[in-house]
């Protein structure tokens, strides 16, 4: 074999060599259009916020189950993959308007005569599509749509983790909060009895009234047992939403002593059509359109001409006989018939643009629903919520003025009992409905698609 031929050969080899120059390891800037990793800051938080990964040694706050959530949720992994797949995609689909380098190489020995002969050979071949009825462009607006269409449910998977860390948190507080109610519930319950029995040891009251005042402490033991169960169970939730095992032990912030503000001015019309245009999983589903549209011309230009061109140099050697030459041409590809392959995938492709309209316009009503509910259900919180102080406080002094009769020997044990479980309902009353308004409110933030970090500043409380 000649030295020109080995030189031949080994740039053939080197064309086959996948390159590793840092250059060439993204030539089509997918990295630029590919959406940010989800984070604290990819959801609006301000200033210098490093993703969270372990549980702060401070009692846990609302901000920090969001940080936690979105760092260590296992889905924000899973929709920053499927961006990052159809960022590459966009990638496959701009690469198919190079040309393609094809090298390849071979050896045989031949037996002719009782003698044998030695044969090398090598190629190159350079292909270039250079018309394809617009095959490739329309590929690539696919390309496009779906990667925009992976963005857009990144951000709604971002803003569901929000809502889902919210949820977790405030029902969190709201059990540990119901183990205080339902344990005070309970220390008033031991009180009556204790007067009851105080009363029954003098003869001066009936054994029902000392059975009826022990039934009453039970069921209030009975109410706080199930309460700090719930509590339990509420804390291995949070932790599971957060990423981390459901036995991980949570300390949590208080809740605020004072109710928040339930004040709340806002249109219901305002907020949909707001949500018209915030919503991510409505722009994910448009775009979902414009991909299939983009389909229907790539199964159509499949069916049309295309024209490719091909050159290359090309050696082989026969004992010791050498031959170098080229190949130049032009290859027309005209699809004449196909079994009417072509009739019905772009019949399908058609169907495929119905069907991702049909889901889009659905969407737009599940919006308009998912607002109007959210907003209904904010606006009843509201209202309960003023009404759940008045309602305790009554219950408070009614508690109060029952237990006084009855120690005083003018009032029945079951005045006092009512009083005490109208007491414990209306506290109970009270912790859900400001849960209620904490929850309702990220819900219908969320449903308008602006669920954010401002939700839980001072500044943004009572507004969506």
């Amino acid at each position: 074999m000649t030295k020109s031929s080995l030189a031949f050969i080994a740039v053939l080899i080197g064309l086959a060599m996948p390159a590793s120059g840092a250059g060439l390891s993204d030539p089509f800037g997918t990295d630029a259009v590919t959406p940010p990793r989800p984070s604290p800051q990819y959801a609006g938080r301000l200033g210098d916020a490093p993703c969270a990964r372990e549980i702060p040694a401070a009692p846990l706050t609302a901000i920090d189950a969001v940080d936690l959530t979105l760092c260590n949720n296992p889905q924000t992994r899973e929709v920053w993959a499927a961006a990052r797949y159809q960022a590459a995609q966009v990638g496959v689909a701009e690469a198919a308007w190079l040309p393609n380098p094809d090298g390849r190489l071979g050896a045989s020995r031949l037996q002719n005569d009782q003698r044998y002969y030695n044969s090398n050979s090598a190629a190159l071949t350079l292909s270039w599509l250079v018309f394809d009825s617009g095959a490739r462009s329309a590929n690539g607006e696919n390309a496009r749509q779906l990667l925009a269409a992976a963005a857009a449910s990144q951000d709604s998977a971002v803003q569901s983790l929000f809502l889902s860390a919210l949820q977790a948190f405030y029902f969190a507080q709201a059990t540990r909060a119901a183990v205080v109610s339902t344990t005070e519930a309970e220390r008033a319950a031991r009180e009556g009895f204790n007067a009851a029995e105080s009363r029954y040891n003098v003869g001066v009251a009936t054994p029902a009234d000392r059975l009826l005042a022990q039934t009453a402490l039970s069921q209030a033991t009975l109410t706080r047992i199930k309460a700090e169960g719930e509590a339990r169970n509420a804390l291995g939730a949070l932790a599971n939403v957060m990423g981390f095992p459901a036995g991980q032990s949570l300390a949590l912030v208080q809740p605020p002593a004072a109710l928040p503000d339930a004040g709340f001015q806002r249109e219901v019309a305002a907020l949909i059509a707001e949500a018209e245009v915030r919503r991510p999983d409505l722009k994910a589903a448009e775009a979902q359109v414009k991909a299939a549209q983009a389909g229907v011309d790539v199964v159509q230009a499949q069916g049309r001409p295309s024209v490719s061109l091909s050159a290359g140099p090309t050696w082989a050697e026969v004992d010791r006989g050498s031959l170098n030459g080229g190949l130049i041409g032009v290859t027309v590809n005209v699809p004449i018939f196909t079994g009417f392959d072509t009739t019905y995938r772009v019949r399908a492709a058609e169907a495929q643009v119905d069907l991702k309209a049909a889901q889009l316009d659905r969407l737009r009503n599940q919006v308009a629903l998912d607002v109007w509910k959210a907003y209904q259900s904010l606006t009843t919180a509201n209202q309960s919520l003023k009404t759940t102080v008045d309602l305790v406080a009554s219950a408070e002094q009614s508690e109060r003025v029952a237990l006084g009769r009855y120690k005083a020997g003018v009032g029945t044990v079951l005045d006092l009992l009512t009083a005490q479980s109208a007491l414990a309902g209306a506290r109970l009353q009270r912790i859900q409905a400001a849960l209620d308004w904490f929850v309702y409110r990220a819900t219908l933030a969320q449903a308008v698609g602006a669920l954010d970090y401002t939700l839980l500043q001072p500044a943004a409380e009572g507004r969506p």
